[in-house]
Order: C-alpha cells, then structure tokens, then sequence
C-alpha cells in the first residue's frame, strides 16, 4: 500500500506534492497564525491617508533683479538661468516667468525622483557655476524654494472672531499658537496666512524734512546706526573683593517707539533735530498687503447644534449661537504640514486635540479656532470605509461559497480569503504603500480573483469526493489540488501578467495608480500559496468524511439531485448545434463580431463618454479671482465679499475662508499651479467647505458646475476672471484644458493667445477661460534728469532708493524689544494718505553735493505709459498660455478640444500662414511658424492611455507565452485568448446603461478581465484535454468541460462581481466595478460557449485522426 502512495506521489506534479505535504504538517497552523498576525501588525502602523501620495518633487528658483524690464529679467537672467539648469538630470520641465526686476525659474523633477535627490543636484548645479553671471550686474543671490508633496497643509485652523477682532490681534495670538503646534510630533511647517504683521512705523513729513533739512537717506543712515551694540572685549576689574575679568560691550539698542523717536537725525540751527520732529511714530499693524477673513455659511448657523466647526469650548458652550451666514470676520489661518512618512491621521488628530487644549488660555476665549481642513480625518473616513467594505465583500463571498458548495467548504474558502488579505496587507506595508483610497480598493476588487484559487481547490476536493467515495479524503486531497494545480498556477499567473505591467505607466499616474497591480499581484501569489497549503489542511480537518457503505448511495442521490446532471443537460442543448454546423458557428462568430462593433460604437455617438478620471465627492472646493492688473486690493477684497455672500446662502455651504493678495493653504492641485505664488493685489481665492457628504443630497461636483454661472456673472460685473476649481481626483493639472502658443516673437504669441481665447469663449461648454497674459496697467516712470541731479551732487542711485523707500517702505532696522517672536521692523515711509497721487512722493528732499535740500519734482521727469507685462518659457522655448475648463452635459475635456479644432484656422494670424498644431510633444523649432500645442488634461491621459495600451499589450504577450509553455502548442493560447475582446461587449454597454464615463479605472478593470477570462479558458482547455486523454470522444469532452467546469467558473465570476458591487459606489472607481460586473456578465456566459466551439471547430480534426489512429 505505501508502495502504491509513493508511485501515486511521484506521479503528482508540485502543487499535489505541496498539498500532501502540508494538508497533516503541524507547522501548517502556526505559519497561517503568524500570517494573521502579520496582517493585523500591518493594519496597525501603517500609515493612512486619502490618496496615495505622489512624489513630484519641484523647486522655485527666484533671482531678484532690481529695476530691470522683463524684456532685460527674461535676456539676462531668465534663459541663461533655463539653461543652466536644464542640464540636471531627471528634470521633467523647466519653466521660466520673467517680471519686472524678478525671475522665478521652476524646474519640475520627474516623478518618482526623491526629493533630497533632486535638491542635492539642483544646489549642486547652482553652487558650481556662482559665475554665471557678472558679479556687478545687480542681480541678488538666487533664494530656492523647493516644494513637494510634503508642503500640502493635511490641517488648517482659522482663528476668527465674532466680534470682529482686528487681524493684528488674532495674528499675535496666532504665533503664539504655532509655538505650540509645532511641538506637536509628526509637524512639520506651522505658517500663518493673513495678518498685516507689527511695526513702528516712520511716517515721513516731506515739508518738516525740508525744512530742517533731513533726507530720507540720511534718516535710514541714522537709524540704522543707532540701534548697534556689540562685545569689546574684556578688562581686569580690580575694584571687586577678587581679581576677575570684566566683560565690556559697547553700544544701544532701541526697545520701543520713544527710543525711535528720540534718535538725534541732524542739526539744524546749531540745534539737535529729532526723529520724531521729522516724522510721526507709531507702533502697530503693517500697511494691509492682505486680507483674510471666515464668513459662517447657511449650513453653519442652521446645524449651529452639531459640532459642524470642529469649535465647540471644552466647557459645552456653544461656540455658533448668534451667527449670521454671510458675516465678514477677520482671520488668520495657521496651516501644518506632516513630515514624510507620518501617519496623516495621527498628526491631525494630536493638533486637533492640542488646539482644544488651548482654548482659554493661548486662544482667548472671544476667538474662536474653527479647522477647515482636516486630511486626517477624511483620510481616516475613507480608510475605515473601505476596510468595512473589504469586511463585506470578504463576507458576501463566504456567503456565495456557503450557497454553493457548503457551509464547511464556505469556512475553508473564508479562511483561505482571509489569511491571503492580511498576507497582503503586510507585504503592500512592506513595500512602502499607505492605507489609502487606491491600496485598499486594489484589495477590495482583488477579493473575487484572490478567491478563485481557494474555490477551484475546495470545489474539485468536493467533486473527488463523489467521483471516489471510497478513497480517505488524505488520500483524495493531493489528487485533486494536483489535477487542478497546472492550470490555477498558470491561471493566477496569467492575471499578475495581466496586471502587473501596469506597474510601469509613467508620468503622475503611475505612482497613483501602481497599488493596483503590485497589491493584486501580491494577493494573487500569496492567494497561490494559501491555496496549495493551508487550504488542504483545512480540508482534511473540516470536510467531511464519505463514509465506505454509504459512499456509493450518496454519490448516486447527489449525481440525481445535483447540479451536474441539469448542467450536462444544459450545454448539450446549447453546445450540440454549434458542433454540429459549421454554418452555425459561423453566425455565432457574426453575431459576435457585430456586438463588438455596436459596443466600441457606443463612443463614437457618445453614449459613453470619455474622461481620464471623473470628480470625486469632496467637501471642499477653491473659486479663485484674477483682477484686472493694478486693481487696488480693497476693489479685489470688495468682489470677493460679493462671491462669498453667493456661496454662504447655499446650503451646502458650512463655511469659507477669503484671501486677498495672499494664497491659501496650497492642496495638491495648487502645488502643481503654484498657486502659493499668488500675492498680487489683484488675486484673490475663496476656499468654500461644504457640509460633510452624507449631509447633503448633490455631489460636490455637481454644487461647483452649478453655482459656476452665477459666480462667473458677479465676476463679470466687476471685470474679473472667475475660476472655480476643484480637487482634482488623480494627478492634477494646469488646467484640464490648456493650449500652448508657440512662436517666432512675444507680440505675435500673446495676439495668438488673445485670438485662441476669443475662440475658447465661442465653444459651447468651455468655461473658466483664462491667458497668461496680463491686461495693460496704468505706469509712472519717473525719469531722472541726469544733467540736473549731476550738477547738484545728487546719484541717480539716491533718487530712485528715496522713491522706493518713500512708497514701499523700507525696514532701515529692528527693535531688540526681547519678547517678540518676528523681529519688529522699523520701517520708513509715506504714510497711506500721501500715497494718493504722486504730489507728496516729488516733494520728497534729497541732499545735494552743497547741503541744499532739492525737492524730487526738480530732479524727475514724469512718463506715464503701462505696465511691463511677465514674460513666460518652457523648455527654453518663449510660449504663451490659454486657459480652459470643460463643463455642460460630456464634462469632459477631450471633447471640448476636439470642439475648438474647427475654429483654430480663423484664429490664426492673418498673413502668417498655417498654425501649426502638435498634440504630444512642443514643436522642435519654433521660428518657422505659428504654433500650439494641446496640454492640460489631454497629456496625462495620452501618457496614461499610453503606458496602459503598453501594459495591456505586455500583459497579452506574456499571457500567450505563458500559455504556450503550458499546452506545448501555438495555436491552443490563441483560443484560450479568443475571448478578451468579448468584454468589451460587456464593459461599454454596462457604461452606457448606468450613464457612466469611460475613464483610467474603467481601462484598469478591462486589463483585469483579460487575466479573469483567460483563467476560465484554461480551466475548460485543460479539462477537455484531461477528459480526451482518458479516453473520452473529443466531442464529449467539449461538452463536459462546459458542464463540470461551469460551476467553479460561475462561482469566481459570481465571487469576482460581488467585491466589483461594493466599490460600484465610488465616484472614481465605478468605472472599474462596471467593467468588472458587466464584462464578467457577459464574457464569463460567452466564454463557456466560445471556447468549446472555437476549440472543437479548430481541433476536430486534429483530434478525431488522432483518435481514429489509436483505435
């Protein structure tokens, strides 16, 4: 008998030889044991957050160049600069924006390239080549700001009073705050954004200066030397008990306004002449270069209940009575990044509780500390989500294996799906994923395939078992995990090779997308292994045992009561036709062929749309204001009141934050824009929060598109462009739709660009229109008349620094106060009433060579003309930038570009000939024509589109040679493969029926189905080829395959469609549930008829001379 066993294991191929190995092995409990530990180890530490995080590493390199044009910044500074910072390796773009007297050149790294990298090879770049411009050519130091994924705030507190504090108060108590926040482990920037900031302001007197005859030079001289103190040295103190060294400094500082004001500045009349007889000192607020400010939305004060503010005093005050939606109230906003690697949900939770700690003492109890954005939280929402979801799936899957085989092969395969999600859990720690939207929703659509092992398994030991009733289940288990262990292995195969390339797509959306194929690869394999070893373990102790006498009995009752017999049955009525004609067969193939073509014609006529990701529902959305250039801030701030009186009547609307003529804290979608570089006085953005997502009935989307027109109406009326932007659901953009104009000369481009935008503004549906060229601002140049302040000793140098200081300030020194946390400048300037005209700036004196005070009105010349415009490059090529959005019934950016082909040739430069048009890459030259190249949402959905056809077709290949390996034939895996086109059968009318669009997750599915439907192939391959070796007629053994194998078949398709139903809810992923649901519908129903016909058709021959011979 043990002889027999021996041959019987021999015989076996590896994975019956690995069942029999473990299915009595001791070790068998304890690795499944750590297996489950490890998992619950992995959903401890690792880290969550929303959306995975991409590493676009970017970096500003500012190069002030004082008084220069931007035609001067964009010569000397701005190209030079291009190109030497073009020869870094691993850089993307590089970007250039020349201004008058600033050059900021962005160089954008390429994804994936880690940030201290990229920062060691830029600074490595700039320190070697310090000479690359003349030393006296007036350039300042270049001042790099990096910026990465790690710069995104995840929370946000405004500080607000409803007494309407100032903004100087709430910006004191603010700093105060971020001390404290800083302390908080895992933070790591804490900035505030808003308040005017602190100074003792020197507000000049032209005419007491004048007459007491002081300039505004020597006035900064003189301050500046007053507030100096220093060590100087060290003498021996004999006037003590001992012999000590005394330690002497030298000098003053000054501590308050008095001592300001006390400053000795000249002589005049023999008498001192001081500071203040001068000037008018005063300590306080700054000048407002900004303006932040909260207004409570209807939602806020309707829910005034709940705690919708986060702002609820530990004593259970209730911290919303009395408000008013649409109330105006000065603010500051502190914003806190998270260092790389932290746990997002862990930082936002301790600064949450650190800012309650801190009520009534740092925060006062008149201010109120509201947090408007909270990533932790909402990452922590979508992750306990999905990990309940993952728990449902899991358990509606056990629940299909109970209906279908049995409670006790239910608890097997529940096990089995189990352990292989936390196996998978680790490893996807491991290798460095995040809990996230991404991670988590690859486990949850793996479940149905990560299933499939563990079922075929279990449900070929059940069918052993009634095949040999009288074989002991040790015996039966290794046969029949050995029967089916060639194909499961060659079939999870064939679905990593399906999914796994898609590991390699470049661009933005790689790393977004890299969790699916490398966790579901992960699971497969691991799903593999399970299934070899834990699960005959399982077997052997829960299943039962066919006992000798009734064996033979219970085989039978089952053959006459089961499924078997009715499926036999079944595919013999639906199969025998098909074997039988040719002709029939034949209309098969036509009908199928015509059902392809009806489904890829669904795009055509737009009844599935095309879109690289739809809009997830968020709870915040941004509206972001451009003026018109030299619009004072008070007019910026005055549209702003009126947008934000719209939105807070919504109610949707909890509340808003405004910002003019500062950014507000960046989101990713703002990093990509450099949005942080916004702080004209003439921009302004409204960062809307919406009630949370099961408070309301529309999607955040939905309540964007819908209060656009109004929003754009207000703009209009006050000649502004408005722009509502929302969190983009992938890798963000400059726009979704951005055309590029490129060109021999500036003027020709920025005409181009004005004529493209009028055609922008023409197409239906296109919205947010918006150019990178700045509209003409009035200028007053005041020209130094060089003979007239030469002959009286006056530099030009003194003129134009007295001009700035007089207007813009000049902060000449600092007080050394010893409390404050910012140094308090001292600042030099006109004070805001003369700054009404230019009248008080010419009567400012200046010192000439014999001591007479000249008036500046004498020494300048007044021209008035526009402002310089900015001047933009990209890739060291001289480009202009139109804007665009895409609203209406497709939403979709694809089809508003393909709108506005039509009316490129009438925005074409008259006499210039043909604009070129490139849709990949910028044009090569770019002094021969006109032309424009389509960026923006198109791009990345291009490299997607791209790396994923790529990935699918690598996946096709290796799946064939796989194939090949297996069946030893060239011509097997081509039928085995015939079905993956008929998902598309499935995948696009499913679209179309629940008015879905077709985007990347929907293409992830697609490439996921092609592993699933190939699996089922080799499955009914294999066991037609099993059957005819045992002797069964070739025609026969068509027909069975179908009826045995279409049970496990059903079941993972079934098991597949189940976990699909649980992320069919998701704005982003549904495209991927639909093609899963809907191309597992049909092709799983088409393939158990298309493989047996294809394959009896193409072998019939072959194998009835086969046969014929061996006969």
């Amino acid at each position: 008998m043990s002889t027999q066993v021996e041959n019987t294991s021999l015989k076996m191929g590896i994975s019956g030889r690995i069942a029999a190995a473990f299915q009595s092995n001791p070790l068998t409990p304890l690795l499944a044991l750590v297996a489950l530990l490890l998992g619950l180890f992995a959903v401890l530490v690792t880290p969550r957050e929303e959306e995975p995080q991409i590493n676009v590493t970017m970096a500003n390199v500012l190069i002030p160049f004082p008084g220069a044009s931007s035609a001067d910044v964009q010569n000397m500074v701005a190209r030079p600069a291009e190109q030497l910072l073009s020869q870094i390796a691993g850089i993307e773009h590089t970007y250039s924006v020349a201004r008058p007297g600033v050059a900021v050149v962005t160089v954008q790294f390429k994804v994936g390239v880690p940030r201290t990298e990229a920062l060691v090879r830029l600074y490595d770049v700039l320190n070697a080549n310090q000479d690359w411009l003349p030393r006296d050519l007036g350039t300042l130091a270049p001042i790099v700001k990096p910026k990465g994924i790690d710069d995104v705030p995840v929370l946000a507190v405004t500080l607000w009073g409803k007494e309407t504090l100032p903004a100087y108060e709430l910006e004191r108590v603010a700093h105060a705050v971020e001390s404290e926040l800083k302390s908080v482990p895992g933070t790591r920037e804490v900035q505030t954004i808003g308040g005017p900031g602190r100074a003792v302001h020197v507000w000049l007197d032209p005419v007491r200066m004048r007459e007491r005859s002081v300039d505004v030079l020597s006035l900064k001289q003189s301050l500046a030397s007053a507030n100096v103190g220093m060590p100087s040295g060290a003498v021996v103190d004999t006037q003590g008990k001992a012999v000590q060294m005394l330690s002497v400094e030298t000098g003053e500082f000054l501590r308050s306004e008095q001592d300001v004001g006390d400053i000795v500045v000249g002589v005049n009349k023999g008498l001192p002449v001081f500071l203040r007889e001068v000037a008018r000192i005063e300590t306080g607020a700054q000048l407002t270069q900004r303006y932040v400010w909260f207004t409570p939305g209807s939602a806020m004060v309707t829910n005034s209940k709940e705690d919708g503010t986060k702002g609820v005093s530990p004593d259970g005050i209730n911290k919303n009575a009395g408000l008013q939606a649409g109330s105006v109230n000065p603010a500051v906003t502190i914003s806190v990044t998270k260092k790389p690697g932290q746990n997002a949900v862990d930082v936002s939770r301790a600064v949450s509780e650190r800012i309650k700690s801190l009520n009534n003492t740092v925060i006062p109890s008149n201010i109120e500390a509201t947090i408007t954005r909270d990533y932790g939280e909402t990452a922590a929402e979508k992750a306990n989500k999905l990990i309940q979801k993952l728990a449902f799936a899991t358990g509606s899957v056990i629940l299909l294996v109970g209906l279908a085989l049995g409670r006790r092969e239910a608890v097997i395969v529940g096990a089995a799906v189990i352990l292989t999600l936390m196996a998978t859990l680790f490893a996807s720690w491991a290798w460095g994923f995040t809990l996230n939207r991404v991670s988590l929703f690859a486990l949850i659509f793996s479940i149905g395939i990560l299933v499939d092992d563990a079922i075929v398994v279990v449900e070929n030991i059940h069918r052993h078992q009634q095949l040999t009733p009288n074989d002991s289940l040790k015996d039966i288990i290794p046969r029949a995990v050995d029967e089916v262990g060639g194909p499961t292995i060659l079939a999870t195969l064939t679905v990593i090779a399906a999914l796994l390339p898609m590991a390699f797509v470049t661009g933005l959306m790689g790393p977004y997308m890299s969790p699916i194929p490398i966790n579901s690869s992960l699971g497969m394999a691991l799903s593999l292994a399970i299934a070899f070893t834990v699960t005959p373990w399982l077997a052997l102790k829960m299943m039962k045992q066919h006992s000798h006498d009734a064996g033979s009995h219970a085989s039978h009752t089952s053959e006459a009561k089961g499924l078997g017999p009715k499926l036999q049955t079944l595919f013999k009525r639906v199969l025998t036709p098909f074997l039988d004609s040719a002709r029939k067969r034949w209309l098969l193939l036509l009908g199928i062929l015509v059902a392809l073509l009806l489904s890829v014609g669904l795009t055509l006529v737009q009844w599935v749309v095309l879109k690289m990701l739809p809009f997830d529902n968020k709870s915040e959305f941004q509206v972001v204001v451009e003026m018109p250039a030299g619009t004072p801030l008070e007019n910026t701030a005055s549209t702003l009141h009126e947008l934000g009186a719209l939105l807070a009547k919504q109610p949707e609307v909890l509340n808003l934050q405004a910002y003019a003529g500062t950014a507000s804290p960046i989101t990713f979608n703002g990093l990509v824009r450099q949005y942080y570089l916004r702080s004209d006085a003439e921009q302004g953005d409204l960062q809307v929060t919406l009630v949370d997502k099961h408070q309301r009935s529309d999607k955040s989307h939905a309540i964007a598109q819908r209060l656009r027109p109004e929003l754009e109406k207000i703009g209009l009326k006050h000649n502004a462009r408005v722009k509502v932007v929302e969190v983009p659901p992938g890798p963000p953009v400059m726009s979704p739709l951005v055309a590029e104009v490129y060109g021999p000369d500036e003027v020709g481009r920025q005409e181009l660009a004005v004529r493209l935008s009028k055609a922008f503004h023409e197409t239906p549906d296109i919205v947010g229109v918006d150019t990178s060229i700045k509209e003409n601002g009035p200028r007053a140049y005041l020209r130094v008349r060089h003979q007239r302040a030469e002959s009286l000793g006056i530099p030009i140098a003194s003129v134009a620094q007295s001009a700035a200081m007089a207007l813009s300030g000049a902060d000449t020194t600092y007080l050394r106060d010893g409390q404050s946390k910012y140094p308090v400048p001292v600042r030099l300037q006109l004070p805001l009433q003369s700054q009404n005209g230019l009248d008080a700036l010419l009567a400012i004196p200046l010192r000439a060579a014999n001591g007479q005070m000249v008036p500046m009105s004498e020494l300048v010349e007044i021209e008035r003309g526009v402002i310089d415009k900015p001047l933009f490059t990209k890739d060291l090529k001289g480009v202009s930038y139109v804007f665009g959005d895409m609203a209406g019934h497709l939403d979709s950016p694809l089809y508003g570009l393909f709108a506005i082909r039509d009316k490129l040739a009438k925005s074409a430069l008259p006499g210039t000939g043909e604009l070129g048009e490139y849709w990949i890459t910028q044009p090569a030259e770019t002094y021969r024509q006109y032309a424009i190249k389509w960026d923006g949402e198109l791009q990345i959905t291009y490299d997607t589109f791209r790396d994923m056809g790529a990935a699918y077709a690598v996946g096709l290949v290796l799946i064939y040679l796989l194939v090949v390996a297996q069946f030893r034939s060239y011509l097997t895996p081509l039928v085995i493969m015939a079905p993956i086109p008929l998902t598309i059968i499935g995948v696009m009318p499913g679209h179309a029926l629940l008015g879905s669009q077709f985007t990347a997750t929907s293409m992830i599915g697609m490439i996921a189905l092609a592993g699933i439907i190939v699996r089922n192939s080799i499955l009914l391959v294999d066991f037609i080829e099993l059957q005819v070796s045992q002797g069964m007629a070739f025609k026969d053994a068509v027909v069975q395959s179908a009826a045995v194998r279409a049970q496990p078949i059903a079941l993972t398709g079934l098991a597949a469609m189940i976990g699909a139903f649980f992320i069919l809810d998701d704005p982003i992923f549904n495209g991927l549930a639909i093609s899963l649901i809907f191309g597992i519908l049909v092709s799983t129903l088409l393939t158990l008829v298309v493989i047996p016909v294809l394959y009896y058709a193409l072998f019939s021959k072959r194998m009835e001379k086969k046969q014929s011979q061996l006969v």
